[in-house]
């Protein structure tokens, strides 16, 4: 009854669909990993809220090149865990971040290297501010000055964002789209460690024109979705398969012919209601 499935076309079917429902069983694989990869960053934003910060260098090593080179990236398991560091901020060197949305406003996140004992520097971002009053969202806003003297800060260690664009120094300030590190490193005149500090503590206090920049989790929920949805699609590729062997198979056996139509008309009428 089945061995038509042996014929070169139905193999042909049959190739086709067990390597459709393997794509998709690897595409909802690779989900599944992106689903743990972003379950661990939330992990991990959620652990750095609550723990003990750690000393900067504990997290991200020192760089070892000259001036206007970046230490190391750090490693997936500090990134976003607390730290602290000690230094003076270089007030001649800051940067801004353009185009960061904090609120549905678009503004600045400042940046500002702090200059640490053994010479180098990390950039601690410092907040967002909005843009200048009356101004145009890619208009330098004032930013307030950084404290002067020793200065301790507390925050959550971020790796470099990649896709930076160029790098301009307008008004004595830094200007870019994106904290790419190296390519911000190679303006400053000192080495730059690898990550940078999301603060969310200082001593003396920040200033208070700044906004903190939320850390917002991924949505891994999203791809938990697409790991059913892709793996439901490899069943449903399987399956079909085997319910159009099956009818083409009951076809073949003359089990599923056409009907006989029926004719109405030829059909006796119902009798009526009996005459009183």
């Amino acid at each position: 009854m089945y061995r038509f499935l042996l014929t070169p076309r139905w193999l042909g079917y049959l190739a086709l669909t067990l390597a459709a429902a393997a794509v998709m069983v690897f595409l909802g694989n690779w989900q599944l990993d992106r689903y743990r990869g972003r379950t661990a960053i939330n992990e991990r934003i959620d652990a750095g809220a609550t723990m003990t910060p750690a000393p900067l260098r504990d997290a991200l090593p020192a760089p070892t090149g000259g001036t206007g080179s970046a230490g190391p990236a750090p490693v997936e398991r500090v990134t976003w865990s607390r730290v602290t560091a000690t230094g003076r901020y270089d007030s001649a060197n800051v940067v801004l971040i353009r185009g960061r949305t904090v609120d549905s406003r678009v503004g600045f996140e400042v940046l500002t290297p702090l200059v640490l004992e053994d010479g180098s520097a990390v950039l601690v971002d410092r907040g967002w501010i909005p843009p200048a009053p009356n101004a145009g969202a890619t208009v330098q806003p004032p930013v307030p000055a950084a404290p002067t003297g020793e200065v301790t800060v507390t925050g959550r260690v971020v790796g470099s964002e990649s896709g930076g664009g160029g790098i301009a120094r307008r008004d004595g300030k830094l200007e870019a789209r994106r904290i790419d590190i190296p390519r911000l490193a190679k303006q400053l005149p000192y080495p730059v460690t690898g990550g940078y500090v999301l603060l969310d503590g200082q001593t003396p206090a920040a200033d208070p024109a700044f906004q903190a920049v939320p850390i917002g989790h991924t949505n891994n929920w999203q791809n938990f979705g697409y790991v059913w949805q892709w793996w439901i699609f490899a069943v449903m590729s399987l399956f079909g398969y085997g319910w159009v062997a099956r009818r083409e198979a009951r076809r073949r056996a003359g089990l599923d012919g056409p009907r006989t139509p029926v004719d109405r008309a030829a059909e006796p009428a119902a009798a009526g209601p009996a005459a009183s």
